[in-house]
């Protein structure tokens, strides 16, 4: 074979790499994704049971250029031994009597992320959600993580993990 052939070869190579680079860089925005971090995590012995109250702060961001809409917000514990353990979410409404009633949790700093709000493209914003979990403090005291899941209402999930 050419030195010739060899040439041309390696050129139409770089060509079709190219245009795949420019594809898949043209179509970035267009993939659908939420990213964030957990910011803060209170934890609240229920008096008169062994439920716990569990409430998390964090940070989204959507970089993509398809706005986001919640579906589902979930909170799930990875105890120190044993399964994860899902909560049961608390709705913005009953949020609002938690933190108006149990003061040890401190004051509400965002507004509670539920179904149907929407995220923007390119928009960061504050949000919380909280759950009740029906097992002992020390058992939510002791967790290895904390997960939130956000499921978007076309099956996109986004999941953010506490960094402990």
């Amino acid at each position: 074979m050419s030195k010739q052939f060899w040439l041309f070869l390696l050129a139409g190579l770089a060509v079709v790499a190219g245009l795949l680079f420019l594809l898949f860089a043209g179509t970035k925005g267009a993939h659908l994704r939420l990213e964030g971090k957990i910011l803060k995590v209170r934890v609240l012995s229920l008096p008169g049971s062994k439920a716990v109250l569990v409430t998390s702060d964090f940070r989204l961001t959507n970089p993509s250029d398809v706005p986001f809409v919640v579906s589902s917000v979930k909170l799930r514990v990875q105890p120190a031994s044993g399964d994860d353990l899902e909560g049961q979410t608390i709705s913005k409404p009953d949020m609002a009597a938690v933190f108006q009633y149990e003061k040890l949790l401190g004051p509400q700093y965002n507004e509670v992320l539920s179904i149907q709000d929407r995220i923007n493209p390119h928009q960061s914003l504050d949000r919380m959600a909280g759950a009740r979990f029906d097992v002992p403090e020390s058992t939510i005291q002791g967790r290895r993580n904390l997960t939130l899941t956000i499921e978007e209402i076309d099956g996109t999930v986004a999941e953010l993990t506490e960094a402990k």
